[in-house]
């Protein structure tokens, strides 16, 4: 069939715009962001929201630096590293016979990750809380580990185990003929060759879990065992806010995101690309 030039000019003319288009809906709030961070707090409430800023000065930003921001930045850090290595070997262990391995309660189990899925995380806040004390972590920055972990695996299996299952068994098959037992093929065949999905849960938990608030305010009290997203309610009093430092704080929260996701995006579209195509 004879492609028709002003069709296919037609058709990149409206995916450009449409293209841009979603680029200003997107890309409008960060404007505003970047752009409020270099104002000063009577300049914001004087002039119009999406005014430009009279000069460029980075006082906001060394007001949130000083007042403690690389506390609240470690401490994320610290649970977003611990949660994410916990997490994704425990994925990547319970996917593994969930997709390759045929015994008589595999449907249940992988039935009752799926179910856990649905189960809304607000509901469990003061039984995690009540426990939560018992073990004596209340206030503690590796209190916020286990139910980060938790309500972030069944998903995560649910992921894993469907790219494990897309993976030939050709290669494993031939690992096991070449002498590789369970435990072998897992790690020198299985868990190299699901790095792509492994990538995308990187990104996709470690989004959630940076920016996890509800049982970071609960199970936390103090300055210095709470994370960036509880880092607002310093700069906000009983009858006002200090919108252009919120708006500093945000932007250099926001920098490890992007910067995850600039490194890893390769890898996030093939690990959701992952089973499309079979060969």
């Amino acid at each position: 069939m004879k492609k028709n030039p002003a069709y296919d000019s037609l058709f990149r003319g409206l995916t450009l715009f449409f293209a841009v288009l979603w680029l200003i809906i997107a890309g409008a709030p960060f404007v505003f962001q970047i752009m409020t961070t270099f104002k000063s707090q009577g300049e914001f409430i004087t002039d119009g929201l999406f005014k430009l800023p009279n000069s460029i000065n980075f006082k906001n930003y060394i007001t949130v630096i000083r007042g403690g921001f690389h506390v609240y930045f470690f401490n994320s850090m610290i649970v977003l590293a611990v949660s994410l290595v916990l997490l994704l070997l425990m994925s990547a262990f319970a996917a593994y016979p969930l997709s390759r391995m045929q015994f008589r309660l595999n449907k249940p189990i992988y039935s009752a990750i799926v179910a856990a899925m649905s189960i809304p995380i607000h509901i469990t806040l003061i039984p995690v809380f009540i426990m939560t004390i018992r073990f004596k972590m209340y206030d503690e920055v590796y209190g916020l580990i286990g139910p980060n972990v938790a309500f972030n695996l069944p998903i995560s299996i649910f992921i894993l185990t469907s790219f494990m299952r897309g993976i030939s068994k050709e290669m494993e098959e031939a690992a096991q003929i070449d002498g590789c037992g369970r435990f072998s093929t897992f790690f020198r065949i299985m868990f190299p060759l699901s790095k792509s999905g492994l990538a995308t849960l990187a990104i996709y938990n470690g989004v959630v879990i940076w920016n996890e608030f509800v049982f970071a305010m609960v199970l936390t009290q103090s300055q210095d065992t709470r994370t960036l997203p509880l880092a607002i309610w310093e700069y906000q009093g009983q009858y006002s806010i200090n919108t252009p430092v919120i708006m500093s704080l945000l932007v250099l929260s926001c920098l490890p995101v992007i910067i995850l996701y600039i490194i890893g995006q390769d890898k996030l579209v093939k690990g959701m690309m992952a089973g499309a195509v079979k060969g």
